[in-house]
């Protein structure tokens, strides 16, 4: 199987949800996030996507390395992601840009009744959602 190395955000508002993003195009909704460039620090990478697709400035000491996780690609057959998690907390707004056509602050409850990518679905979000209070 083909891999995808991405660094993706585990982005925490002051009210403990987390955002989601749902790329043009496409119906499973994921952590914001992308594609890391040969050579390029995963932070910096998330960094980079974070401004590209959200138009949010982020210092790279404020995201916090959670972990690796690895699950099929939800947009591209055939291959998986192998995602280097950080958690991020936002006070800032948020606007979708680039490829992004909706983004959206989320608790459990709000997640029952999307589409969403396996990565978030099955690792990240069942991992995470205790770990999501308000600060």
């Amino acid at each position: 199987m083909k891999i995808i190395d991405i660094a993706a955000a585990l982005l925490v508002g002051e009210d403990g949800k987390t955002l989601l993003v749902r790329k043009r195009g496409t119906r499973a909704f994921m952590q914001p996030g992308g594609k890391i460039e040969p050579g390029e620090p995963a932070v910096q990478a998330l960094v980079r996507e974070l401004e590209e697709e959200l138009a949010l400035r982020v210092d790279p000491a404020q995201a916090a390395f959670i972990g690796e996780f690895s699950a099929p690609a939800a947009n591209e057959p055939g291959f998986s992601v192998r995602c280097q998690l950080f958690r991020v907390e936002c006070r800032a707004p948020v606007t979708p840009a680039a490829e992004i056509e909706e983004a959206l602050w989320v608790d459990a409850q709000a997640c029952a009744a999307l589409d969403l990518a396996p990565l978030t679905r099955d690792l990240i979000l069942p991992a995470y959602w205790p770990t999501l209070q308000p600060a």
